[in-house]
């Protein structure tokens, strides 16, 4: 009888979304706690009867755990599970605010931009800060990927019962699907970016009772992201 032929395994792995958070948060603050410690000897070699050159170096390492520390909590916040504090907002003022902030983050590109707001008095019941997270990410995005030349054009509106933001971008090279755009964390990943950036926008959104979308038209060489929230009850 002839050796029974060995079952082929994959050699791909299936991880439950969970487990791989669980184990991000787990390692992030394992790190951190290493890194404090590294920062509290540092504070007290600080102290010590040291010349100024030593002194000085000691600073720029305490800024470089610093930096890395902060580069640990980003990535744990990037996985963290979206619990939305609701509370009646104005669409008008939500936009506002959310142009101060690109103002601030990015002061150089948010010139820019071109705001249409066309929301009137809509109210709107959301967590403030959790949605500027979100929406600065699209606007992050459009400035640090392959940003074409050209303006960018912000426009708010209310349609069908639908607060609707959408960013069109000029990009003039654009090759990834926007087919589960939002859906594949980790995928596209490089130096300090993880690839948590649309994953969590995405989650904040349907954590809003809303949606998000990206369509790319060649023709035009525009990326088109579109962000929808259900307006209040009583707006109807």
């Amino acid at each position: 009888m002839a050796d029974a032929v060995p079952e082929k395994r994959s050699d791909s792995l299936s991880v439950p979304w969970n487990d791989t958070v669980r184990f991000v948060q787990q390692l992030s603050h394992d790190l951190r706690n290493h890194l404090n410690a590294i920062e509290l000897q540092s504070a007290y070699i600080s102290e010590l009867d040291a010349n100024a050159e030593l002194k000085g170096e000691i600073k720029r390492l305490r800024g470089m755990i610093s930096g890395l520390t902060a580069i640990l909590q980003n990535l744990s916040r990037g996985v963290a599970e979206v619990k939305p504090n609701l509370i009646s907002y104005r669409a008008c003022d939500l936009v506002e605010d959310l142009s101060k902030k690109i103002a601030h983050e990015f002061p150089n590109e948010s010139v820019e931009i071109t705001w249409d707001i066309q929301t009137g008095d809509a109210m709107l019941t959301v967590d403030p800060q959790l949605l500027q997270q979100a929406f600065s990410e699209v606007f992050a995005n459009a400035f640090q990927h392959d940003r074409g030349k050209g303006p960018l054009v912000a426009v708010a509106r209310i349609d069908e019962k639908r607060f609707v933001f959408t960013l069109r971008e000029p990009k003039t090279r654009f090759k990834l699907s926007t087919e589960n755009w939002g859906h594949e964390p980790f995928r596209e990943i490089t130096r300090g970016h993880y690839g948590l950036g649309l994953n969590r926008l995405r989650v904040i959104m349907e954590g809003h009772g809303g949606e998000m979308h990206a369509e790319y038209d060649p023709k035009g060489s525009t990326l088109l992201t579109t962000l929808s929230l259900p307006v209040a009850r009583g707006e109807d």
